[in-house]
């Protein structure tokens, strides 16, 4: 199975103290949104995902060690960060396909009516 793919929306460098090494100068918030790619089409999802990491310490910071000020401060950050637009992008090959099914219903259709026998 594939990784989902994400494209960074933003990043915040916040003036928290990291749970892990306590600087108040490496913690950055990062917000991203879930983009999906396959053979028939690309798609902006509305799904959004906030990670959270310290560069001085250069560790992962999860949800379970935010502190109470720092929860705060993320809520505010989600409110303020603009997801783009859900949408989606119809490939070659997802063309293709609409064009058959679609000739095929047409024939389907003059074959039903007998303006089109064989």
């Amino acid at each position: 199975m594939k990784t989902p793919k994400y494209i960074t929306l933003q990043e915040v460098k916040l003036n928290n103290n990291c749970p892990e090494c306590y600087s108040t100068e490496g913690l950055e918030l990062t917000f991203k949104q879930r983009f999906v790619e396959n053979a028939l089409y690309k798609a902006i999802t509305d799904d959004l995902i906030n990670e959270m990491h310290c560069k001085v310490c250069d560790t992962a910071i999860f949800p379970v060690r935010w502190t109470d000020e720092i929860e705060q401060v993320v809520a505010y950050q989600k409110r303020a960060a603009t997801p783009k637009p859900k949408s989606i992008k119809l490939k070659r090959l997802g063309w293709l396909f609409i064009l058959a099914d679609l000739l095929v219903l047409i024939v389907v259709i003059l074959l039903i009516t007998g303006v089109l026998s064989f």
